[in-house]
């Protein structure tokens, strides 16, 4: 029964190892992308989400 516990735990450590890089993987994708934007790109980005966020009702209304 110990042996399958050892196990079980090596597994539950590699999957949660993979899925820390998986992560890390996309959030450093996720800054390349941003650091490649213009500051007026980012300002527009910026404008479009405010104005979706206006246009959609509030959730207590």
């Amino acid at each position: 029964m110990e042996g399958v516990l050892v196990k079980l735990w090596k597994w539950l450590g590699l999957a949660g190892l993979a899925g820390v890089a998986a992560t890390g993987a996309i959030i450093a994708r996720d800054q390349r992308q941003r650091a490649q934007l213009s500051p007026e790109q980012v300002r527009d980005r910026l404008h479009e989400r405010l104005d979706e966020t206006r246009s959609r009702p509030s959730p207590g209304a």
